[in-house]
């Protein structure tokens, strides 16, 4: 199985900073941060996954000062320090397709691919928090549909300019006198619906050919987004059937698209709590679910739903709403989820609050049990890991949990490669411009 670390740069958990023995600093701690990615990297961890931010998350002031996440670094400021102490591990930045400009993520990408000797993926994001469009000079958030459609062709303008260079294009011929072969340079000259970019790339073509592409939208055009581009789909949902269902669906997607389903991975977020008995890993939850505030899950729901929250009956069901413009899927989540375990708008903010996605709570040998019948019932490809608190849930993880699926043969004991690709077994792209 593939195993990444999802991380903001911490743990999602929004009570996990106030749990005993946690790092409250560890956002912006950066001998954490590394202690951490040299811990999972011990552990043989395909990637460490970084989420981001373009605006101080859009809730009330209650709550969000209760959030640890409220600041963090930049990702691509933060991944190339940790390229630097680490030798292995692959390293994946979210970048925004709505707020961002291709050429720019193109050079950065394609710049922490080089520094890391191939380590590099980029999280396609199209953005849905509102208040981010306020601070690139917008009054209010892009159309959903519009915001997927400038996602398209912002990959493929990202991909064309990783393109621009021949991977022979670079002579170094000191006796000669030519650096390069113009004929091995490709100029884009780009004219579409969102963007003019004329290119070429003032940097060398990847050391993967591309970074990993990487997409966790689970709307009907983010899926469709993620089969025709993505070779790792970040996925939602609860349960292993809800992991089955958007297995096929992405398999056969990506088939339909004319691509190996193979090249395609699914990685679900995964909550892992470890306790020595399934009682103590449960106690350990309940603790952490119990240190979130209830204004603090209350904006997560709100959030979530794509609506206020804050004049909803605390006690009684969740009610009808209407459409959003946010995460469609992000809804739907939550409204199968109050559904399906009959949750009151307080039960389900304070879910909200910690995680509500996959959690797998117990011992070792539990956890290893269930991902191992996720695999085997194809519900997934293996887990982007969600740690309950850091640094002592990631310990656990990677001191029992990654020791077990070991044993089992269900995961790596060392790497095999150098690269991303390497790890998660997928091909270098060809240069669309040079064929080999």
């Amino acid at each position: 199985m593939h195993l990444g670390a999802f991380m903001r740069p911490t743990t999602i958990h929004t009570g996990a900073w106030r749990f005993p023995g946690a790092f409250p600093d560890a956002n912006f701690n950066f001998t954490h941060l590394k202690r951490f990615a040299q811990t999972l990297e011990r552990g043989c961890f395909d990637a460490f996954f970084m989420a981001d931010h373009l605006a101080v998350l859009n809730m009330p002031m209650e709550a969000l000062q209760r959030s640890h996440t409220v600041t963090s670094f930049d990702p691509l400021t933060l991944l190339p320090a940790l390229a630097a102490v680490t030798e292995r591990i692959g390293l994946i930045a979210t970048a925004s397709t709505t707020f961002e400009q291709p050429y720019l993520i193109a050079r950065k990408f394609a710049s922490l691919d080089h520094l890391s000797n191939g380590r590099a993926g980029w999280n396609i994001v199209t953005t849905s928090n509102p208040d981010a469009a306020l601070n690139f000079g917008q009054d209010a958030q892009m159309d959903h549909g519009d915001r997927y459609r400038r996602g398209r062709e912002f990959y493929d303008v990202v991909t064309g300019l990783w393109d621009s260079w021949a991977d022979d294009a670079f002579l170094r011929d000191v006796e000669g006198g030519r650096f390069f072969d113009p004929a091995r340079l490709h100029v884009l000259d780009h004219q579409g619906e969102f963007f003019r970019v004329r290119g070429p790339l003032n940097v060398a073509r990847p050391v993967q050919g591309w970074p990993v592409i990487v997409q966790a939208g689970a709307s009907d055009a983010g899926r469709q987004l993620a089969a025709e581009t993505a070779e790792v789909v970040f996925a939602g949902g609860s349960t292993l059937a809800d992991g089955q269902a958007f297995y096929r669906d992405m398999k056969q997607r990506a088939a339909a698209a004319g691509r190996d389903p193979a090249h395609l991975k699914i990685l679900p977020g995964c909550f892992v709590v470890i306790g020595d008995t399934l009682q103590q890993a449960q106690d350990k939850r309940a603790l952490l679910d119990s240190l979130v505030h209830y204004q603090s899950g209350l904006a997560s729901l709100s959030i979530a739903i794509g609506h206020d929250a804050s004049g909803f009956d605390p006690d009684a069901p969740l009610p009808p709403l209407p459409p959003s413009n946010a995460s469609k899927s992000g809804q739907q989540r939550v409204l199968d989820m109050a559904a399906r375990e009959s949750l009151t708008v307080r039960h389900l903010a304070q879910r909200l609050g910690g995680y509500a996605g996959v959690a797998m709570v117990g011992t070792p040998t539990m956890i290893a049990d269930t991902m191992q019948e996720w695999i085997e019932q194809e519900g997934s490809d293996g887990f982007n890991v969600m740690f309950s608190d850091l640094p002592a849930g990631l310990d656990d993880f990677v001191g029992q949990v990654v020791p077990e699926l070991q044993r089992r043969g269900l995961f790596r004991t060392a790497y095999a490669g150098t690269t991303l690709r390497d790890h998660l077994g997928l091909p270098r792209p060809g240069n669309r411009f040079f064929p080999a």
